[in-house]
């Protein structure tokens, strides 16, 4: 009966679709026969035939008969699966799955195509959630909107909803209209990132008048999606059957795809051409002299069989490939490119015999490692890190115009024009060659002519050229360049590869590899936390989920705290002209405006106020649109309103043991500008005067203002669990039960308020955590630990002047280690004039020994309260270094090296960035606070009133407007500490922060004494008497009589007692009675 239901067969040649195809019949034929799950297996494996019926009965002799019946339907499927479905094959499916867009107004196919894939891609397409999340994510973005808002969970219903919502779309012009089975050959209407990937299935040709498309079919791409192409007639355009698709046409297979042609000869190997095109078989002399005959006859040279694809170079008829002279004169020119490349070639019509013609297929850096005809990697150009693809279609290497400016080398015009042709059919021009390169392989330099154009994801394209002169070959599967060496060994060059996913086997395919005698090795699988946590796993926050949005929703409500502008008296309006800026610039400008509008964050204005704009570039290569309030802010009267102490926050944190950090989303555009102020925050634009409705960033009073706002807003719960500082919100809780409830509340306080939080910077139910530069756990608030001291690691000086530097920072610190002279006078012999430089023993002894004392004193304190405190800044080639003080006391300091590109800046530059870099890592104590910056370059004094800003400057000094800084100048002579550090040769990286404690030796000399004084022949003279019984020792080694310690006669410690607070230099002498009875507290 279930062959008489004609069930599919399954040969193991269809492919991945195939396969799906045949379990779908499989299964349709199992229910209408009502066949037993015992015999599904039997029964299917009687539709198996050829290569898969051999597999079967190799498996049946494997296993057993009985075994082999005995297995279930859904292991018999995984076990064909992983045979004629391999786990790279699935990657390529699941990739596909996750990129895949709908193209146009196509959604029949779009559907098609996911339900496919969701079928064949299991682990992206369960739970059901995940593959409706999957097929809305590839609608179209304003057909995606309309899904979403209907907020559906039945994908029948997502849709035919799609389907509802694409036909209006298209009945207003919004998308293209559908192409029909009757229309024009057109590409396939699914779409995904791996698009640009030479495959089979990327060849689109155009068919000829009267002929139907036929696409190239490659078993090895099975389960790729392929579009069919029907002809409709004779003549030309797209009604009429010429190609609508966007890849360009191959010139040599006639072809439409992406990248160099792929198209093998089974007759001779080459790639370009088919068999039936092949003249291999045919003698070259033979064909040039059929070729010179119809010359003669006024014929045009062909061949009935092997020329309708003409030339393989260019792809135009009438020619071979030898015959173009440009090869010829490349060939004596060592494949450089220059002026006589281009020849007398005028056969391109698209290039007009203006220059040469030449084509680079570049793909996206992803896509490239994916891609397995191409290799990436990252290798130094002329001593500079470049992102370098070796891409065999491309004719010739190339060099990203903004990456050649690094190289210093001067390009040399070409006298005729090199046109690129890119993958996507467009064309773009290099006038210059650099010449004489050199790209360094794993140790081996290489020279290398690079033509400078506008390239995407990659610095540096390795094209043919080069990979042709150096004989190199790409080993696609291994993503490895060999290039053969002179001395006969082989260079290999390993490239980036593509992350792999770990396969999964079923126990059936681990018994048959254990029986062949496969190692195996066990695992303990667990369940791993995972870095990023998704909110519908949090309790609590996963219920206020609204919190948390991707964006503001909009204007932000009225609140009891708005954003005011007082001026001081006298103050005019101010205006200044609009700043110049890159056509770039003035897109970005154009988007963010409309962004902002479309927000209702800004709105036209009239204001006589004006600031300029201008931007700043983002760590991402992002633009952010900054404006300059700067002469506002000279005019506004400060907000004297109070930020909280630090030190006030964390005492409120004592026996807390749960945490919860909540960091909010663009914290100041959720206040609103007071009506009547409006007009101040104008802005000017080249297209239109715009004021702000919200708070805009920059503006001197800002964080005053929102200080106040969240002060207000979380007033019913401050300093019981909840501490504020400007946009951070920590909950503190002694328990889980506590927390859960405060967390709660402040959520729906959030909720209630229209406040909302950025997700992504939260923390929920830790432990310990991280705020405002400490460490908050349940044993308490300590220094945060990636703050240590700089000078740990530092490296034994080589020349005087490092010893100068060494010295110049302990010395500073010189009241607090005792013998300093003594101890430092080995390294102060060497910085004497007319000394030769040795360093021996006693030298390194007492660099040890001085950074010991260093490193182990207590030698910075933290702060007391947020005045006073004071940045000494100081650069130099090595490094950054500055020192944070308050009230003549190291708070702490930091420093270090430059980054490779800082190497380039200018001593100004580099002067201002070390202010930044104390500013930014210092800013939970110097954000809203007066401070002084000291520096020892002079210029920097006057850097808010200069009007011409480099880009740089100008991000930096919208920086140092957001807080209340001088910057002053200091001799760099009198600047020992941040000077030192910056020009010191192994800066560390981070800060240390420690509580200053000024202690003496004194308990272990107590210690000592209270030893010796118990010997036998000492203890007579301390006429211990009744009082010896009464001795305790306790931890720290000391003996103590009624929790006092036991000072002993033996070593004259009690007249050092009294001298320590009687003359110490850290002791408050109160008079002799109050000295008597404070010393008697303790001993």
């Amino acid at each position: 009966m279930f062959m008489d239901c004609k069930p599919q067969t399954f040969t193991g040649t269809e492919g991945a679709v195939g396969l799906l195809r045949w379990f779908e019949k499989a299964e349709s034929v199992f229910a209408i026969c009502n066949c037993p799950a015992g015999d599904r297996v039997k029964y299917a494996a009687g539709t198996l035939a050829d290569g898969a019926l051999t597999w079967w009965n190799a498996q049946v002799q494997l296993l057993g008969i009985e075994a082999a019946n005995a297995t279930t339907w859904d292991d018999f499927k995984e076990l064909i699966r992983e045979e004629y479905c391999p786990r790279d094959e699935v990657q390529k499916l699941e990739n596909e799955y996750y990129d895949l867009k709908m193209v146009g107004s196509e959604v029949e196919a779009y559907v098609k195509r996911s339900y496919e894939l969701a079928d064949m891609c299991p682990n992206l397409s369960r739970p059901m959630s995940q593959r409706i999340e999957l097929f809305i994510k590839g609608l179209p973005s304003r057909v995606k909107s309309l899904v979403t808002a209907a907020h559906l969970n039945d994908l029948t219903q997502i849709v035919r909803l799609t389907h509802k919502i694409v036909d209006q779309e298209v009945e207003s012009n919004s998308l293209p209209p559908r192409i029909s089975a009757t229309a024009a050959a057109a590409p396939t209407a699914t779409t995904s990132a791996n698009d640009n990937k030479r495959k089979w299935s990327d060849y689109d040709k155009a068919p000829s008048a009267g002929q139907t498309q036929k696409r190239p079919d490659n078993n090895n791409n099975r389960g790729i999606s392929q579009s069919s192409f029907v002809n409709q007639g004779q003549g030309s355009g797209h009604s009429q059957g010429s190609y609508a698709g966007r890849k360009p046409r191959c010139n040599r297979c006639g072809y439409h795809h992406f990248g160099p042609c792929g198209r093998t000869c089974n007759k001779c190997g080459k790639t370009g051409h088919e068999a039936r095109d092949c003249r291999a078989s045919q003698p070259k002399h033979q064909q040039q002299q059929n070729q010179q005959n119809q010359r003669q006859q006024g014929q045009p040279p062909q061949q009935n069989q092997g020329f309708r694809n003409g030339c393989y170079q260019c792809g135009e008829e009438g020619h071979f490939k030898w015959d173009l002279p440009q090869l010829n004169q490349n060939a004596n020119d060592n494949n450089r490119p220059n002026n006589n490349n281009a020849g007398n070639n005028n056969n391109n019509g698209n290039n007009g015999g203006n220059g040469a013609r030449d084509r680079v297929f570049q793909l996206g850096a992803g896509d490239a490692r994916n891609d397995g005809n191409v290799v990436t990697g990252t290798f130094p150009v002329n001593n500079r890190i470049a992102s370098v693809l070796f891409d065999s279609g491309a004719d010739w290497s190339y060099v990203s115009i903004e990456f050649s400016q690094r190289l210093g080398i001067t390009p040399t015009p070409l006298e005729v024009k090199q046109v690129v042709e890119l993958a996507d059919g467009k064309t773009i021009e290099a006038s210059n060659v650099l010449f004489g390169c050199k790209l360094d392989l794993v140790g081996q330099v290489f020279d290398i002519d690079l033509l400078p154009v506008t390239l995407g994801s990659f610095d540096i394209v390795v094209g043919m050229d080069w990979l042709s002169k150096h004989q190199a070959e790409i080993l696609c599967k291994e993503k490895v360049v060999r290039i053969p060496l002179p001395d006969g060994e082989s260079l290999l060059v390993q490239g980036h590869r593509s992350g792999t996913m770990v396969g999964i086997i079923t126990a059936m395919r681990a018994q048959q590899y254990l029986q062949k005698g496969y190692p195996a090795l066990l695992a303990l699988v667990t369940n791993a936390q995972s870095e990023e946590s998704k909110i519908e796993d949090l309790p609590v926050v996963r219920e206020f989920a609204d919190v948390f949005p991707e964006e503001l929703p909009g204007l932000p409500p009225h609140r009891q705290v708005e954003f005011q502008i007082d001026l001081a008296p006298g103050a005019a309006p101010i205006a200044r002209a609009p700043y110049r800026l890159a056509p770039g610039e003035l897109q970005e400008l154009s988007n963010q405006l409309q962004e902002l509008l479309d927000r209702g964050f800004i709105r036209p204005s009239s204001s006589p106020w004006g600031a300029p704009v201008l931007f700043v570039k983002k760590k991402d290569g992002s633009f952010r649109m900054c404006i300059d309030y700067r002469d506002l802010n000279k005019v506004t009267i400060k907000n004297r309103y109070p930020l909280p102490r630090i030190d006030d926050l964390f005492d409120q944190l004592q026996g807390s043991s749960y945490y919860s950090k909540i960091d909010l989303r663009s914290g100041y555009h959720q206040v609103r500008v007071r009506e009547e102020d409006v007009p101040k925050t104008a802005f000017r634009t080249r297209y239109e005067h715009y004021e702000f409705l919200v708070m805009p960033f920059g503006l001197t009073n800002a964080p005053a203002v929102f200080m106040d706002l969240m002060n207000r807003v979380c007033k019913p719960y401050l300093d019981e669990f909840v501490i504020v500082f400007i946009d951070d919100i920590l909950v503190y809780s002694k328990n889980k039960e506590d927390h859960e409830r405060h967390l709660r509340l402040i959520l729906e306080l959030l909720r209630r308020e229209q406040l909302y939080a950025k997700f992504s910077k939260c923390d929920f139910w830790i432990r310990e955590v991280h705020f405002l530069g400490h460490v908050v756990n349940e044993k308490g608030i300590h220094v945060d630990p990636a703050k240590v001291d700089a000078v740990k690691n530092w490296a034994a000086p080589k020349t005087p002047s490092e010893v100068r530097q060494f010295l110049g920072l302990t010395g500073y610190y010189r009241r607090f280690i005792k013998d300093f002279s003594k101890i430092a006078q080995p390294l102060t012999s060497l910085t004497q004039k007319n000394t030769t430089y040795s360093w021996g023993t006693k030298q390194e002894e007492a660099f040890q020994v001085l950074k010991q004392r260093l490193c182990s004193a207590p030698i910075l304190s933290l702060p007391e309260g947020t005045e006073d405190f004071v940045v000494y800044c100081d650069a130099s080639i090595q490094g950054l270094g500055c020192v944070l003080m308050q009230r003549e006391k190291v708070i702490a300091y930091a420093s270090r090296q430059l980054k490779v590109h800082e190497k380039n800046y200018t001593t100004h530059d580099l002067e201002l960035g070390a202010v930044v870099f104390a500013l930014k890592i210092w800013r939970h104590y110097l954000y809203g606070t007066k401070c002084t910056i000291y520096t020892d370059h002079r210029s920097l004094q006057h850097i808010f009133d200069q009007k011409e800003l480099n880009m740089r400057q100008r991000r930096w000094v919208e920086l140092l407007n957001d807080y209340e800084c001088a910057i002053k100048y200091h001799p760099g002579k009198a600047n020992v500490v941040a000077d030192a550090l910056s020009r010191k040769d192994n800066a560390p990286r981070r800060v240390r922060a420690l509580q200053l404690t000024i202690q003496s030796n004194l308990p272990s000399q107590i210690r000592d004494a209270q030893l010796e004084a118990l010997k036998p022949e000492n203890v007579r003279a301390e006429a211990l008497r009744g009082s010896r019984q009464r001795l305790e020792q306790k931890g720290d080694g000391a003996y103590y009589v009624t929790g006092r310690i036991w000072v002993p006669f033996f070593g004259n410690l009690r007249e050092l007692v009294m001298e320590e607070a009687h003359k110490s230099r850290y002791s408050v002498h109160p008079g002799s009675d109050k000295m008597y009875h404070d010393l008697k507290t303790t001993y």
